[in-house]
């Protein structure tokens, strides 16, 4: 199963989990990690551009490789947070494909399938993921959630918005 085939939203989003037998498990390990506190400079956000659904997995993906590249500077020089969680339960409804088959199954259409994962629903500029660093670390940051974008598999944009008043110097 490739997130390629899961990434457009289509129909309702199927969330009842009490209804399966198989529940599908998060593989997010955490949502937020690093130093949470209030003397970071920057506030730093991966927004998406457009409307996408994305699996747990890649989500999970992008948050490590996000978090790796800012653990760099120090494991506490950060605080970063998953903004997405995934509900959507995905369903595929598997073929025979042996190496026996000499014809191609059709199946029944429509048919409901089996839980194979989870996915979130993004909207066009929702935040995916945020992250709180100094004004020394802005660019190692830059760097991860560039890093984290090519993860995900759609379009996003970096939006900085400082925390703290800049401080600037004016000489006369």
């Amino acid at each position: 199963m490739k997130g390629v085939n899961y990434r457009e939203t289509r129909g309702m989003p199927y969330v009842r989990r009490e209804y399966i037998a198989g529940k599908p498990q998060i593989k997010i390990a955490r949502f937020s990690s690093g130093q949470a506190g209030s003397n970071y400079d920057y506030k730093i956000e991966l927004l998406c551009t457009e409307k996408i659904q994305v699996r747990h997995n890649a989500l999970e993906a992008a948050r490590l490789a996000a978090n790796k590249r800012m653990a760099t500077a120090g494991e506490m020089s950060f605080f970063s947070i998953l903004r997405v969680y995934p509900h959507v339960v995905l369903r595929e409804n598997k073929m025979i494909a042996t190496a026996g088959a000499d014809r191609l199954q059709e199946g029944m259409r429509r048919a409901f399938g089996k839980a194979t994962g989870l996915a979130a629903r993004i909207m066009p500029g929702q935040v995916i993921i945020e992250a709180h660093v100094s004004a020394a670390n802005l660019e190692l940051a830059k760097e991860g959630f560039k890093v984290a974008s090519s993860k995900l598999g759609c379009p996003t944009k970096i939006r900085i918005t400082p925390l703290k008043e800049q401080l600037i110097a004016v000489e006369d």
